[in-house]
């Protein structure tokens, strides 16, 4: 569950109304609970106690370095795709030998500043980047981590853009091909090829394409003598944003334990999702209501430039009235929440059946946590928005929402054209 409740007909993050919060923020804002991140990382921690993993919060999920800061200081592990996100994985204090690298473009001098810093594992995605990680390592004189990262062609049941353990997309490597790396290790003398991993698609809410990929890589490993330490399992763990029946991590822990532990090998998991998602809403406001013919619509000061997951997955999220009336739930009416981007795909939400809000009211779209303002944009020139955290009975503005001075940084005009 999460921290945001309504108490009196007033949406509260832990203790503070979310009202009172937009009176001293601008609107958009994206909104998390300090206490929502830390509670679904224990719970994770909880219900796989007994293998003691290692636990590498997804940092593309959520790169605010307050919520990076809350889960580090907690324990975790950071999984990171890029070198924007290690420099944000340095400036919050992460364990190098808590952070696991993936992603199939690693740039040479991205690699070269990972080995640096005494990275865990780089999670390897084609032959030609463990050539390059191998050269690299050479020319500093040092000795990398590598787990080779496995396409075990599963079917996970989520949306296509999401899917990434299906043969056809660019993530990972066959099972052939990973037999002939392990095969040629010594052609590899710098690096120590002591790992596996997978990771097959997010918002998965059936442990099933789980427990068939686990399945297809351990038999793999032990059909082909292949011994490493560690198995990373990746994440893609769903949440619920409406009727969604999403597994806990009790029930999930318990599907996939009895394989884990008889492997023996040490295990590595990278939620994302599970942990932030439900722990960050989006606030907006009401700029104008309007109704045609068709249709009704509330026009809100957020759209597809601060949460782009509706439109480009049309992903669901629940939309809900920060305060709402005592009589509200007797003039509900379908009603599409846009935004004021110039594209017909800018939206929240459609046909949400939703009470009369005025010009001015606030909204909160719900479970926008996580691919949330890591996916936000600068499209029509919109300053992003800023980000607020909640830890109790305070709130601190972790980012500051943009000026118009933020969007034109570093561009010039040729003199030429002067």
């Amino acid at each position: 569950m999460h921290e945001f409740n309504f108490k009196d007909n007033e949406l509260y993050c832990e203790r503070i109304k979310v009202a009172d919060i937009a009176k001293k923020v601008p609107t958009p804002f994206y909104l998390y609970s300090y206490k929502t991140l830390a509670d679904h990382y224990k719970k994770l921690k909880v219900a796989f106690n007994s293998m003691r993993p290692l636990i590498c919060f997804s940092v593309k999920s959520n790169s605010s370095l307050a919520v990076l800061k809350a889960l580090v200081k907690n324990g975790a592990g950071l999984d990171i795709v890029s070198g924007g996100e290690l420099y944000r994985a340095k400036l919050v204090g992460a364990n190098p030998k808590k952070i696991v690298y993936a992603g199939v473009g690693k740039r040479p001098d991205e690699i070269a500043d990972a080995i640096k810093f005494g990275i865990l594992f780089f999670n390897v995605e084609s032959e030609e980047e463990l050539d390059q990680i191998q050269h690299i390592a050479e020319s500093m004189k040092k000795k990398a981590n590598v787990a080779i990262r496995i396409n075990p062609d599963v079917i996970p049941k989520t949306h296509a853009y999401i899917t990434t353990g299906k043969g056809e997309t660019k993530f990972g490597l066959d099972f052939e091909t990973v037999h002939k790396i392990f095969n040629n290790k010594w052609k590899y003398p710098n690096l120590n090829l002591n790992g596996v991993h997978i990771h097959i698609g997010s918002q998965i809410l059936d442990a099933k394409p789980f427990e068939n990929a686990i399945k297809k890589v351990l038999k793999f490993l032990k059909d082909c003598r292949i011994e490493v330490e560690y198995l990373n399992i990746g994440g893609g763990l769903g949440i619920m944003y409406s009727i969604e029946h999403a597994q806990t991590a009790k029930a999930f822990a318990e599907r996939v334990l009895p394989m884990l532990a008889k492997s023996g090998l040490k295990i590595i998991l990278e939620p994302g999702r599970f942990i932030s998602g439900n722990s960050g809403v989006l606030v907006t406001k009401v700029i104008y209501n309007k109704r045609t013919p068709r249709k009704k619509f509330l026009i809100v000061d957020s759209g597809m430039s601060d949460l782009i997951r509706p439109s480009l997955y049309e992903a669901y999220h629940k939309i809900v009235p920060v305060k709402v009336a005592s009589s509200a739930s007797d003039t509900c009416e379908k009603t599409d929440v846009v935004g004021p981007i110039c594209e017909s795909g800018d939206f929240l939400g459609k046909e949400r059946l939703l009470p009369h809000v005025e010009s001015g009211e606030l909204l909160a779209v719900m479970g926008a946590g996580a691919y949330g303002f890591t996916m936000s944009s600068n499209y029509n020139s919109r300053p992003r928005a800023s980000e607020v955290m909640v830890v109790g009975d305070k709130f601190y503005v972790v980012r500051k929402h943009e000026t118009y001075r933020d969007l034109v940084k570093g561009e010039s005009i040729p003199k030429e054209l002067r």
